[in-house]
């Protein structure tokens, strides 16, 4: 069953940074103008603590949604329960919005990469994956987004492009996704492929919230590191996503060298810029 955008738009959540460790002080002392955040669940999966402690005084002024990578959704070891319960446990401790990690292996054998490692676009894959994702969305009660990963590789084994893996998986599953729209652009340049038929491929009802970031250009190929300004081939492609997609969450990443808040709110500032007429426009159609 689709959803429609009607049923979506109130969880329309407006322009988000993802919550550092570097920014809790200011953004408690400033209230900064920043929507929501976005929290990395790993990092508050305890039982007490300073991290809780900062994250239980900032969602009292802000929506927070849940962002994990551990959840291994396309792994072949089993589902980790233990994991699962801790991120209920955390769902029910602090209400967040929605809960999302990403389309990809994490590990196998119980071997942890500590990477978030693609799969093969094959039509297993997708039932292997659906079977997984429903029996999460059962165990917390409540559908997850998956996101789209950058990748470096690809398989000879692959039969659908990457864009009909995700969309038939969303569909099949009936979860939601996260596009990032970075890793969109990273993998496009790495594997040769037009951004625009990825925006084209996934089904406008299914997203629920953008990611945009920095990354490292290697010349020859991309790295996804979150450590850099958003480029503008990038906030172009997030301006093409706006205008099929609509209101969608907007959500900001840096994960190292990681900035002055200010810099941050500066990135998130240019994205209201970028966003807002583009959705007023579509508002007055």
């Amino acid at each position: 069953m689709l959803h429609s955008t009607k049923s979506r738009k109130p969880d329309y959540l407006g322009f988000g940074l993802g919550l550092r460790i570097p920014h809790y002080d200011e953004i408690l002392a400033t209230r900064p103008k920043v929507d929501w955040f976005e929290v990395l669940s790993e990092n508050y999966l305890v039982p007490g603590g300073k991290p809780l402690h900062y994250l239980e005084r900032i969602r009292a002024n802000y929506p927070v949604v849940m962002h994990g990578v551990s959840l291994s959704i396309g792994g072949t070891d089993a589902l980790n329960r233990d994991y699962l319960k801790q991120l209920k446990a955390l769902a029910d401790k602090i209400e967040p919005k929605w809960i999302s990690d990403h389309l990809c292996w994490t590990g196998v054998g119980g071997l942890n990469l500590h990477d978030l490692m693609p799969l093969p676009y094959t039509e297993e894959a997708v039932k292997h994956v659906v079977s997984r994702v429903k029996q999460v969305q059962d165990f917390l009660g409540r559908k997850i987004l998956l996101e789209n990963v950058s990748s470096y590789v690809t398989y000879k084994q692959s039969q659908l492009t990457e864009w009909e893996f995700l969309a038939h998986i969303a569909e099949q599953s009936d979860c939601l996704i996260l596009l990032d729209i970075n890793n969109i652009y990273v993998s496009s340049f790495n594997h040769g492929f037009e951004p625009q038929d990825y925006l084209n491929g996934i089904p406008i009802e299914r997203v629920q919230q953008f990611h945009l970031a920095g990354h490292q250009n290697c010349g020859n190929y991309i790295v996804d590191t979150h450590d850099h300004p958003i480029i503008d081939p990038v906030w172009a492609l997030y301006e093409k996503a706006l205008k099929r997609f609509g209101s969608v969450s907007t959500l900001i990443e840096r994960d190292d060298n990681i900035p002055p808040l200010k810099e941050l709110l500066a990135e998130l500032d240019h994205a209201r810029t970028i966003a807002e007429p583009i959705l007023a426009k579509a508002k007055a159609a």
